[in-house]
């Protein structure tokens, strides 16, 4: 039976993101450089929305969690007692033939995949970048670029538990850039060797982590409907015993149905005492917790929902993106929910008009003030019709020759394409009022097994 894989064609969304501004190969007028990429004028705006959509989850609209931003650079005995020093590896074999080299566990057989030649016995493989701190160059300077933001929140526990005064459960949380050698890359920005992660780590009474771990499963996996992404597309996969991590009690992946297939999109793991438990081992501090209700002393369970900003801002683009016959021709539309949309709003006077002009750019800077918005007076209406919908406008502006007699302009919805004319006055109020959610259809949510236990302590 073959490999499921999406209907949306990756070099459609590749093509899309260059030639609109949100995603350009890095240093391109020099050849680029492999698997790494620059987010242009419009995908940093749809890279801050993702990641403002989940701090907000997160972090703002919950009194259990806060935020941190640790350094990127960390001792190194961070990760000799994290195990990424002597485990963070992958088998890799060189190609006799052709010199390529391969993720042994990505490739089945023993001939090249890119030319068939013999292929050398595996090895492992170290990840982590390493460089060094100071001008010599020597064993005692190496440090390591982080492979991953957790461990920043894991060394803080206890400056986070002391200066915020929170008690268990309760969780930190980071977004930032991390960085993995990875032997090999591809997929656009699904799998890149500098990439940024949205991690939370939080903390629980040990004999409590099952319920909690199941609640943030039922939590993360609504968290991407809760954000349009359609439900057929997305499915949870459970890590069975002999795939988990040494240290971890449980796994569930949050799969996202991509061009070339289901694959991870986010994990969320129970790890149990392990993280604490090493810190505490190697750096000679105690990080055990004092419940003050039972007078006990514990060492606190970790459940720690882990997500890709890269791999979700290529899902969001991936699911909202169709090709639609409209009026007797195709047009390419992003779907985006409207907090993700780069650009909320775009004016569009009806023509270069020396007359339309001063009211459009009147109209432009009080809207400007409120929302991201776009000015657009290139070309015919409909091409720049065209042009907002590939980029996921949810709403434009129209200010025609009638505007100027009776002070009103037209709105053009970008999913149903419908319009409605209105007062200018009203103007910034109904986008405010539809932005927000209004006539916005959300999925159902999802559960995987009752957690009302858990939701009666939050």
């Amino acid at each position: 039976m073959p490999e499921e894989k999406s209907k949306v064609d990756m070099e459609k969304i590749v093509s899309l993101c260059k030639r609109r501004g949100f995603i350009f190969p890095s240093s391109e007028i020099y050849g680029g450089l492999g698997s790494c990429w620059d987010y242009g004028p419009l995908g940093v705006e749809l890279k801050r929305n993702v990641k403002d959509a989940w701090w907000r989850a997160i972090v703002h609209q919950r009194d259990d969690v806060v935020g941190i931003d640790t350094s990127i650079i960390m001792h190194p005995q961070t990760w000799m007692a994290s195990g990424h020093v002597d485990g963070f590896s992958d088998p890799m074999v060189d190609c006799k033939a052709c010199r390529q080299r391969w993720r042994a566990d990505h490739i089945s057989g023993d001939k090249c995949p890119g030319c068939g030649g013999e292929l050398t016995e595996p090895r492992q493989f170290n990840l982590m970048f390493k460089t060094f701190m100071g001008p010599v160059e020597d064993d005692a300077s190496v440090v390591y670029l982080r492979p991953e933001t957790a461990q920043g929140m894991f060394v803080n526990f206890e400056n986070v538990m002391t200066t915020s005064r929170k008690k268990l459960p309760f969780g930190i949380a980071q977004i930032g850039k991390s960085f993995r050698n990875e032997i090999t890359t591809g997929n656009f920005i699904f799998r890149t060797r500098e990439f940024e992660q949205m991690e939370l780590e939080y903390f629980v009474k040990p004999g409590t982590d099952e319920e909690w771990f199941n609640y943030w499963v039922n939590e993360r996996f609504n968290w991407y409907l809760k954000r349009g992404m359609r439900k057929e597309n997305l499915r949870l996969r459970e890590h069975s015993k002999d795939e988990l991590a040494h240290y971890a009690k449980g796994c569930y992946d949050v799969e996202y149905l991509f061009p070339m297939g289901w694959s991870e999109l986010e994990g969320i793991a129970n790890r149990a005492d392990f993280d604490l438990t090493q810190h505490a081992r190697h750096s000679g501090r105690s990080l055990d917790y004092f419940d003050e209700e039972t007078g006990q002393r514990y060492t606190p369970y970790v459940i720690e929902p882990s997500a890709g900003v890269d791999r979700s801002l290529l899902a969001f683009i991936v699911d909202s993106y169709a090709e639609e016959l409209a009026q007797g021709e195709t047009r390419v539309v992003l779907h985006l929910h409207p907090d993700l949309a780069p650009v909320k709003v775009a004016v569009l006077p009806l023509s270069r008009n020396e007359k339309l002009v001063p009211l459009s750019r009147e109209v432009h800077a009080e809207l400007r003030r409120c929302f991201v918005t776009q000015y657009d007076d290139a070309q015919s209406i409909g091409r720049r019709y065209r042009r907002q919908d590939e980029i996921g406008t949810p709403f434009c502006i129209t200010i025609d020759f009638q505007s100027l007699e009776d002070n009103r302009v037209t709105i053009r919805e970008r999913d149903s394409m419908e319009q409605i004319r209105l007062p200018i006055k009203e103007v910034v109020e109904t986008l405010q009022a539809k932005l927000s959610g209004e006539n916005f259809v959300t999925q159902p949510l999802w559960t995987a097994k009752p957690i009302s236990a858990v939701e009666g302590q939050l």
